[in-house]
């Protein structure tokens, strides 16, 4: 019963500060310097004035990938920070999630399965 009162303890404690890391959600196309900041896990204020700078420069951000455009900025970033970072402030387009930047994958077909589907179309 100790040990697992210990293990739970444990596991809490782990859990808690990557709670407390989590980002905040922000729209990237609407929010300042400060407030991307502050939202965004690894992003410091000097990251943040270059993605606003980037945004004014070029226009709005379409995908949370298009994130890779900021010099400094890379792909474990962005995952890291993928549920948080919104493009648009109603719900329709937020959060950027991997699913719309990805291309749709083709389902993987066993061998038994496309020579039964190809027998049925004969």
């Amino acid at each position: 019963m100790r040990n697992k009162l210990v293990a739970a303890a444990l596991a809490l404690a782990l859990a808690v500060p990557g709670l407390l890391l989590a980002a905040t959600p922000v729209n990237i196309n609407q929010a300042d310097a400060a407030a991307i900041a502050k939202s965004l896990d690894g992003i410091g204020q000097a990251r943040a004035e270059a993605i606003v700078a980037w945004r004014e420069a070029h226009g709005p951000f379409k995908k949370a990938d298009d994130l890779t455009h900021v010099k400094g900025i890379g792909k474990a970033t962005i995952e890291r920070n993928r549920a948080a970072i919104l493009l648009a402030d109603d719900g329709s387009a937020a959060p950027a999630t991997a699913a719309a930047d990805a291309p749709a994958k083709k389902a993987h077909r066993s061998k038994k399965a496309a020579v039964a589907e190809a027998a049925a179309a004969e």
